[in-house]
């Protein structure tokens, strides 16, 4: 039975709900530029082959997602070189490294198990605001204090 209308959500759920979905959306670029980052420091390369297998897809859904990076500007590709972070790329995987790292260190400064906070940060790590990985790494640095 559909609501009424004067019980349906308001402007500022649907807000909440599309922003929900675009740092979803921008959550899957940052893994990718990270995991290319980390590939090219690894071993000098990211071709689209080990990105699918590290990410887990199959391989035409990264070379989809790798087009979404050339097209933001993120990266870029050459035949048969693999894929190479631009500056912007490159610096976006810098900052996400450095929330991860955030987020890991205060979930484990909490009692969490340094595994488990692994897992938990990986999705953590996209939806905090900077406002509040300041606070933690004032935390972290200072103290509850």
């Amino acid at each position: 039975m559909p609501m009424p209308e004067d019980h349906a959500g308001s402007p500022n759920e649907a807000d909440r709900f599309a922003r929900a979905r675009e740092k979803q959306s921008l959550a899957l670029l940052e893994d990718y530029v990270e995991l290319i980052g980390d590939l090219i420091s690894e071993t000098g390369e990211a071709r689209v082959a080990d990105i699918a297998h590290r990410m887990g897809v199959a391989q035409p859904t990264a070379t989809k997602t790798v087009a979404r990076l050339k097209r933001e500007g993120l990266a870029t590709s050459r035949p048969y070189r693999g894929v190479f972070l631009t500056d912007a790329g490159a610096a976006l995987a810098t900052r996400v490294r450095a929330r991860h790292r955030t987020v890991v260190e205060l979930l484990v400064a909490v009692g969490v198990p340094e595994a488990t906070a692994e897992l938990d940060a990986e999705g953590i790590e996209h939806h905090v605001s900077e406002r509040t990985l300041a606070a933690f790494q004032h935390f972290l640095d200072h103290g509850r204090g």
